[in-house]
């Protein structure tokens, strides 16, 4: 009945409905953690002239007062948090581990019907359950001997104790296998759902499904992420590349659409809704030159994609589009499309050339993109297991220690089809290393935006060697603060830490201050600062989300101590 109720409500919002009314619906004005204010007119939208840009920036060009800083590690990663500063800022590439593939198709129910194999997600999700202490992934491999025409898939479960060394977990779903969803499926988002108050619905598969009239989402519930529970909610016709994601910042559930737009028919539609039955049951392609009440276009790409050498004249797109929130951002992760289209791989027998790019957001719409070099790309390589065609997956990142997770899939190169042969890999990133503000060996110095805080404890993440770090607290009025001065703080100097405390000769934390309204200056000689935050602990743990999880970390996805 539930699953009924939902699609009569999509019935009703998709033809007269107060939804759209503009002195109801439009009005969703919120001050959001860190100080910015959402408009009236929320979601916002661009408009499609068919001109390719960067997306705006509104709460970096029009800033809050002054910024709260209780929610998570404050990231670099835009200009945000800065006021004045001389630095450098840098965006750093994962590093991919020696022995990738960690997983690749090695089992006969991996095959598709033409015998293409394939052992990754596609989106899916990888994730760390802090519960039962085990890494867990879900994803797309071939289903041949079950739905048998060209790239039919279902979906497979694998666990790992290291996130390195993975098992193919025999289950009973289909009895001798791992497989634990037999619908014939493209994309899908696998959430593990760390704040639901229901043990039945923690794990929550958005699956992009192949029914009558085209490709729609099917909502399924699970408590273990191997039994999946019927439908409970169903789109309309939507594009294949479509996934979902959990903003904690608005409480809303986001479905990123694959959407044409007069720029390029690679684009971005947006949806979002409390209630992610309600996101699936109204969500639908929104046809080019066709309005939809629901969705937005959210971006094209930009007009400073770059293209893959290899084919220099293929104008690059966004393939997909997943996202995840991380300490006091939302990460976004692009899957950028750079050719050559399905009909010239299959003549050359090669795979796409989509490399996985990075951008940041504030408010979980609006993303930064400091570069548009890729963070992780392909191998050009003939044997090389991420040669073409990487695509992002959900979860990411995962903390392990020091470091960051990240996983992603590939394609070899395989003259069976244009997308074939996928297997899993994995790269690793300094915690909060995506972006820093680098000194050389000339002093140089960063200033924030006035902010406020409730902590106490002043904590960094910097690899600073023979120079140093000397933070400075400034009034509002930015006269520097006695007892918490340049020349009193203690300096840091041949350190590489991720999280490191600030203190000064008479002050060993920030107490005194909180709740005033201050600005810090950090004065840097030869080294990199990628974040900085004030907590209640002197253990240092940021109240920040925690992405995918890791061990030892909080079960609730956020820092907190044990």
């Amino acid at each position: 009945m539930k699953y009924f109720y939902h699609l009569l409500c999509a019935v009703l919002i998709l033809g007269c409905t107060p939804l759209q009314n503009k002195n109801e619906s439009k009005k969703c004005i919120k001050t959001l953690h860190n100080g910015i204010v959402l408009p009236e007119q929320w979601p916002p939208t661009i408009i499609d002239d068919g001109k390719r840009r960067e997306m705006p920036l509104p709460y970096i060009e029009e800033k809050p007062t002054v910024i709260p800083i209780n929610l998570g590690r404050q990231l670099f990663v835009d200009d945000f948090l800065i006021a004045k500063t001389d630095l450098k800022r840098v965006s750093h590439k994962v590093k991919l581990y020696k022995g990738n593939p960690i997983l690749k198709p090695d089992k006969e129910w991996e095959y598709t019907f033409e015998r293409s194999p394939y052992a990754a997600p596609f989106s899916d999700g990888i994730w760390y359950d802090e519960i039962e202490q085990k890494f867990k992934m879900w994803y797309l491999a071939g289903a041949g001997s079950i739905h048998k025409h060209n790239q039919s898939f279902y979906t497979c479960y694998a666990e790992s104790n290291d996130g390195k060394n993975w098992k193919k977990v025999e289950l009973n779903v289909v009895p001798g296998t791992n497989i634990v969803d037999t619908c014939d499926r493209d994309a899908a988002t696998v959430w593990l759902d760390k704040s639901c108050s229901e043990s039945e619905q923690r794990f929550k598969l958005f699956n992009v499904e192949k029914h009558q009239g085209g490709w729609k989402i099917i909502l399924k519930y699970s408590k273990d992420g191997i039994r999946w529970s019927e439908g409970v909610a169903q789109s309309g016709p939507v594009g294949d590349r479509t996934t979902v994601f959990y903003n904690p910042f608005t409480s809303k559930w986001v479905i990123s659409l694959r959407q044409g737009a007069k720029a390029d028919g690679r684009s971005r539609g947006y949806l979002e809704n409390d209630d992610p039955e309600m996101a699936v049951s109204v969500a639908h392609s929104l046809a080019r030159g066709i309005k939809d009440k629901n969705i937005v276009l959210w971006f094209t790409p930009s007009d400073k994609e770059l293209p893959h050498p290899i084919f220099p004249d293929v104008q690059p797109a966004i393939y997909n589009f997943d996202a995840m929130p991380y300490e006091s951002v939302i990460l976004g992760y692009y899957s950028m499309w750079k050719g050559p289209e399905n009909n010239v791989c299959g003549k050359l027998g090669i795979q796409k050339r989509n490399e996985i790019g990075m951008g940041y957001s504030r408010d979980g719409f609006h993303f930064y993109r400091p570069t548009y070099e890729p963070i992780m790309n392909v191998d050009n390589s003939e044997d090389a297991w991420n040669w073409g065609n990487m695509q992002s997956i959900n979860g990411m990142p995962l903390i392990v220690g020091d470091s960051l997770y990240i996983y992603a899939s590939g394609r070899r190169l395989n003259n069976i089809f244009w997308d074939g042969h996928v297997s899993t890999g994995l790269g690793t990133l300094r915690r909060d290393g995506f972006v820093s503000l680098r000194a050389d060996q000339k002093e140089g110095f960063i200033t924030t935006e006035k902010i406020k805080f409730d902590g106490k404890y002043l904590f960094v993440n910097a690899d600073v060697q023979e120079g140093g770090l000397l933070v400075e607290i400034l009034d509002e009025k930015e006269n520097p603060i006695n007892g918490f001065t340049k020349d009193e703080c203690i300096i840091l100097q041949n350190i590489d830490k991720t999280k490191q405390r600030i203190v000064w000769k008479k002050n060993a934390n920030v107490g005194a201050l909180v709740g005033k309204h201050i600005r810090l200056k950090f004065y840097l000689t030869n080294g990199d600062l990628y974040a900085f935050w004030i907590s209640p602990w002197q253990s240092g743990e940021s109240r920040g989300y925690t992405g995918g999880g890791g061990p030892g970390l909080s079960e609730k996805g956020i820092d907190l101590p044990k």
